[in-house]
């Protein structure tokens, strides 16, 4: 199974992805494969005020694990 999420941060894209990854890992068992999907910046009074990491999550559906997708 396959789900996409974005991961914010004040400080990096890297940091971004992790924050992503790591909310991911919280819910889902067996996480195999995150791909950075689209990178941008939000922008505020002409400053960076975030980083944002559009992630594609990749994990073993377990159809014993049930989970309410609508959280993500």
């Amino acid at each position: 199974k396959v789900i996409e999420l974005v991961g914010t941060s004040e400080k990096s894209w890297e940091e971004a992805a992790r924050t992503a990854v790591d909310t991911a890992c919280k819910s889902l068992k067996e996480l195999r494969i995150a791909e950075v999907v689209e990178l941008d910046l939000k922008v505020d009074g002409g400053k960076v005020v975030a980083y944002r990491a559009r992630m594609k999550l990749s994990f073993k559906y377990d159809a014993s694990y049930q989970k309410n997708w609508s959280e993500f």
